[in-house]
């Protein structure tokens, strides 16, 4: 049995019980019926999803995949595949948008080699990236599949592999991505399994122009005529329209919920990657936290599709690199001390509603 069948094999639904249990909680904390809202129903799915009334969220790492895409030669971003290393080298400087706002949060930032089209040898073994290239970028997804279905095993397991590998020190996962041109193929991977048209789906990226739009727009549509998917395999669907960052964050979200550890997903790119990881196993949307809604247009589609809780910030962001997930972090922790911290009416001594 293979590490992908063997992971999904141990994902479960959320603890019903723990639910029940920290709802019940919730109910008799020393404020107004629900006053805090979404962050009360927060605490519950965290309960749940840890099988404990004391949830651990401290120990928080944002897993930033990072791979490029053969389709970029169809003019589909305004920003050169060049980018991409040289923003893995600025990562592990500490001064992206993820470093800042990670240090914030107190989260550790593990930047990961899924597909990157340069050689990274010199940081993988320093020890300032983890290596996982499955390969030298994608291949172009406008005229053939973007890789070989074993690549995308291969780039779904490695995601599992670190999970797996943290579990035992992080309490809390965030995803994150670095790759010019990915909103192409997760544009494509929202198509497949959302069933809407690549029209609704299709924003701007990098900041494209109307017409460059529309060119991108056709070129997804190519994609999806020419690459014979399978919507119901996971697998071919990232082997035909994805990216090597894509499935590793897929498996991430895989093997986070295997070992019942919740994982908040940053934006657009994170986003195909849970739609991956839901094709896999759908009982691993039970463990998605939804970070922020993105600027681009088809992030609340793919959303809603998964069907979780509305996302926590709509703060405009568009930047990825696990900005989103490492900025709601702060309100995971908050969930968290509300379930822990606040005092019922009795433990308060506070006369309650129902006394």
């Amino acid at each position: 049995m293979s590490l992908l069948e063997r992971t999904v094999k141990k994902i479960y639904p959320q603890n019903s019980e723990l639910r029940s249990e920290a709802e019940n909680r919730l109910n008799k904390l020393a404020m107004p019926p629900w006053s805090l809202g979404d962050l009360m129903d927060l605490a519950i799915d965290i309960a749940g999803i840890t099988g404990t009334m004391t949830p651990a969220v401290k120990r928080k790492a944002i897993i930033t995949m990072a791979g490029d895409h053969g389709v970029v030669v169809e003019n589909v971003s305004k920003v050169p595949s060049e980018v991409t290393p040289q923003m893995v080298y600025n990562f592990v400087n500490g001064g992206a948008g993820i470093n800042a706002l990670a240090r914030q949060v107190g989260a550790e930032v593990h930047v990961v080699d899924m597909g990157v089209a340069a050689d990274l040898n010199d940081l993988a073994t320093a020890g300032k990236i983890i290596n996982k290239k499955v390969g030298l970028g994608t291949d172009n997804i406008a005229v053939g599949p973007a890789m070989s279905k074993t690549m995308a095993r291969r780039a779904v397991e490695s995601g599992i592999d670190i999970a797996n590998d943290l579990s035992s020190r992080i309490d809390l996962f965030g995803t994150g991505d670095m790759g010019i041109g990915n909103t192409t193929p997760s544009t494509a991977i929202a198509a497949v399994c959302t069933g809407k048209s690549v029209e609704e789906l299709t924003g701007r990226g990098t900041g494209l122009d109307d017409k460059q739009l529309d060119h991108k727009v056709s070129v997804i549509k190519k994609a999806l005529e020419t690459n014979r998917i399978d919507k119901n395999d996971g697998l071919d669907i990232l082997a035909k329209v994805g990216g090597f960052e894509i499935g590793g964050i897929a498996g991430l979200i895989l093997g986070a919920a295997a070992n019942r550890k919740p994982v908040v997903i940053d934006g657009f790119i994170s986003t195909a990657g849970a739609l991956i990881a839901y094709k896999l196993e759908p009982f691993v949307r039970d463990y998605l936290i939804f970070s922020h809604l993105s600027v681009e247009q088809g992030h609340k589609i793919m959303q809603d599709f998964l069907g979780c809780r509305r996302p926590l910030l709509d703060l405009n962001f568009r930047l990825g690199e696990g900005t989103g997930a490492a900025v709601a972090m702060n309100l995971v922790e908050g969930a968290v001390a509300i379930l822990t911290e606040v005092a019922t009416f009795e433990e308060a001594a506070v006369a309650g509603a129902d006394k």
